[in-house]
């Protein structure tokens, strides 16, 4: 059965820097109207940075939302048009000092497909070459360097809240396990 819904009519609620929120009202697949309140993202890239001896770079960093420091791969925001490789090369610069010789696509993942309208693109980065880290100006962060195994351990045991981490980790290992 098709259960795609109508858009009948948009109406923008806020429009800021990162994001635009709107209320849609759209026709269901029995005829009847409903409200969608939709936030509009731009998407973004996060990148799981693996070295030759098996260790995976996380950074810690604040999350205002949440009230509480995070472990997370490097991540950011991607621009309106922007290819999300350059968004990934260019965000593991910044935040680890990295740059990798190989990136391996590992997909992209909807976190909060109810209401956002957001991509995360995820890729793996090897080959890796240390270099100064240089992150927005805004932007604090700690990077973090250990066991892939562990980090994996840390996502597995509910001791990683972030989802982007989690999906990243988990990929990441199924690529390296077949491809060991």
């Amino acid at each position: 059965m098709d259960y795609s819904e109508k858009k009948l009519s948009r109406e923008d609620v806020y429009r800021g820097r990162i994001i635009t929120v709107h209320v849609d009202e759209v026709e269901l697949c029995n005829g009847r109207k409903s409200k969608r309140e939709v936030v509009d993202h731009p998407g973004g890239v996060s990148i799981v940075p693996v070295d030759g001896m098996g260790n995976v770079y996380l950074v810690r960093q604040y999350r205002y939302p949440v009230g509480d420091s995070l472990l997370e791969i490097p991540a950011g925001k991607l621009e309106y048009g922007e290819d999300p490789l350059q968004c990934a090369v260019r965000e593991l610069s910044e935040e680890t000092g990295f740059s990798a010789g190989k990136y391996t696509y590992l997909g992209g993942v909807s976190p909060s497909p109810g209401y956002c309208r957001e991509t995360i693109h995820i890729y793996l980065a090897t080959e890796l070459s240390a270099g100064q880290s240089h992150p927005d100006e805004n932007e604090f962060l700690d990077v973090v360097k250990m066991p892939f195994d562990e980090a994996f351990r840390l996502a597995a045991s509910n001791e990683m809240t972030d989802g982007k981490t989690i999906i990243g980790l988990l990929r990441a290992a199924q690529y390296l396990k077949q491809e060991s």
